[in-house]
């Protein structure tokens, strides 16, 4: 562990801070944006230091701050055209430009790319600090990598107190989200990260510009990272974000009643809500969201939840930066409670739930969304998810042909409740994706309900996304007879797999409505009992 020394926003604070930076060390820094870990942008092991203090991925790129233009020399190889009219628009201020990678840049900056981002930062301690240190200062945000950014000094303390020689308290962020990434390098400026300049301020002095994918949906597979804030699931407090879509009426509808967790809203919703919730801002006031939500996602952590469910805000403007480190806070998850609502179907192995998603869906014209037909997908021959099933359960189970032996994987990963975990891992994020497509396809279609068919509906945490879920339940005994039917397996296999996965009193108590699969009960009348729920919704 580090000796971590606090120093106050002085003369002396920052002679010290800029001493330490300059013989090597790594410090906790205020910006107008977010406080940044710093360390010398010219000296490589002093910046591995910030990718070992935050558990940074080696692939994530960082960005240079200076403190003035001519600090430029070294750090870039060229100046492309418009980087000078921005910097004379916008600097000092939130903007990283992209440009052709300097000499005396190491790999350990750029991550190996052959530009680099600069940025010279508008808070007063930020350009006292580069000034004091005598040489550009490479910094991301001063977090454990992929928590909430940090916008006070207490927020650095609390991550890097023991992994940073030092900490400056330079007071609150002004911005609160971390500066808008522009690269002018290739045929057309792009966007590659919305931020306290807006797309529209950036187009005032460059034209068009580009907005790279990576802004509102996840970076393709094995892309490489040109900007921070790109790649990874960031931002993220412990309890798990899902972004929520519509009016605020139908929100509301949404989440009442929901246990265990938090309301992130606009200012004079909270009170009209009857769980926690936390305002920031007002619903059109981009610049006072971005402002607070940081320190809204790092409060989730004191208030001892699963889920926090965010109203989506305003894509111009600034509102752009809050709903793309919204994003990546939910990893992408947003549904839409102005389309289609979602019903959860759920039910232990041999339940006969499958059973019941049929009848209900033809009789009432619901959509089917059939989980396990996703798990088939996902895993035909060659997927790459093939490659983390044989890694966490064994090469054998793929075959020579490149298919899954379903058999075998069934095998190992319901023998144990561990091994159920270890599938899930794997498996439910991406389901949980290709279900949401499927309600927004469905939703385009016309659709008022859609049902989410899934054995681990609770297990995956599928159901937070769902308006009311449903378990099918049969005693035991029966279910044991089914499934040894069904799957031509012995009684003994069949024991293992029901081991795995909830007890009934478990399924029951986390649902809203249990329907009950098995004689003396009719299936039909039983289905009723999900359209009374809902009845002005789904017919």
């Amino acid at each position: 562990m580090i000796e971590t020394k606090l120093f106050e926003y002085n003369e002396d604070g920052v002679r010290e801070v800029g001493e330490i930076l300059r013989n090597g060390g790594i410090a906790g820094i205020p910006t107008e944006t977010v406080y940044g870990l710093a360390a010398n942008a010219f000296d490589g092991q002093a910046v591995a230091k910030i990718f070992r203090a935050k558990g940074r991925p080696q692939d994530n790129p960082l960005i240079v701050h200076i403190w003035d233009i001519s600090q430029l020399d070294g750090v870039v190889g060229s100046v492309p055209d418009g980087a000078l009219a921005l910097a004379e628009k916008f600097w000092p201020g939130p903007l990283s430009i992209i440009m052709p990678k300097g000499e005396k840049i190491p790999d350990e900056v750029s991550c190996g790319l052959d530009t680099v981002a600069v940025r010279m930062p508008s808070h007063p301690a930020a350009r006292d600090i580069i000034k004091a240190a005598g040489v550009p200062l490479a910094a991301p945000s001063a977090n454990l990598s992929g928590s909430p950014s940090p916008t006070t000094a207490k927020h650095v303390i609390d991550d890097m107190w023991g992994r940073a020689e030092a900490i400056l308290d330079g007071g609150s962020c002004d911005v609160g989200v971390e500066s808008t990434v522009v690269s002018l390098v290739g045929e057309k400026p792009r966007l590659l990260r919305p931020g306290g300049i807006s797309l529209e301020q950036l187009e005032s002095v460059l034209g068009e510009v580009e907005v790279d994918s990576a802004v509102l949906s996840e970076l393709q597979e094995n892309a490489k990272a040109a900007s921070p804030g790109m790649k990874y699931k960031h931002y993220s407090p412990k309890a798990r974000v899902i972004i929520v879509k519509g009016s605020f009426e139908n929100y509301r509808r949404f989440v009442s009643g929901k246990k265990n967790c938090a309301a992130l809203c606009f200012d004079g919703e909270g009170k009209l809500l009857n769980i926690p919730f936390i305002e920031i801002g007002r619903e059109h006031d981009s610049a006072a969201q971005a402002h607070l939500l940081f320190e809204a996602l790092r409060t989730l952590d004191d208030m001892d939840i699963e889920t926090a469910y965010a109203r989506c805000p305003d894509t111009d403007g600034v509102g752009l930066a809050v709903i793309n480190r919204l994003l990546r806070a939910a990893a992408f998850t947003v549904i839409d409670v102005d389309g289609a609502m979602i019903i959860g179907l759920t039910g232990a192995t041999g339940s006969g739930k499958s059973t019941v998603a049929k009848r209900l869906c033809e009789k009432y014209g619901i959509a089917h969304i059939d989980c396990d037909a996703i798990a088939k997908e996902i895993t035909a021959p060659n997927s790459p998810v093939l490659a983390q099933l044989a890694s966490g359960f064994g090469e054998d189970i793929i075959l020579d042909d490149g298919s899954l032996d379903r058999a075998a994987l069934a095998a190992r990963a319901f023998a144990s409740k561990e091994a159920t975990k270890r599938l899930n891992s794997i498996m439910h994020p991406i389901i949980t994706s290709k279900a949401l497509a499927k309600v927004n396809a469905f939703t385009q279609e016309g659709k008022t309900a859609v049902l989410l068919d899934a054995a681990a509906i609770f297990e995956s945490k599928i159901d937070k996304l769902c308006a009311f879920t449903a378990v099918v339940s049969a005693p035991a005994e029966i279910r044991l007879d089914r499934i040894m039917f069904r799957d031509s397996i012995t009684r003994e296999k069949a024991i293992h797999r029901m081991g795995a996965q909830l007890s009934d009193e478990e399924y029951a108590k986390k649902a809203d409505v249990v329907l009950y699969n098995y004689a003396p009960y009719d299936t039909d009348a039983e289905i009723v009992k999900i359209i009374d729920k809902y009845k002005e919704k789904i017919l």
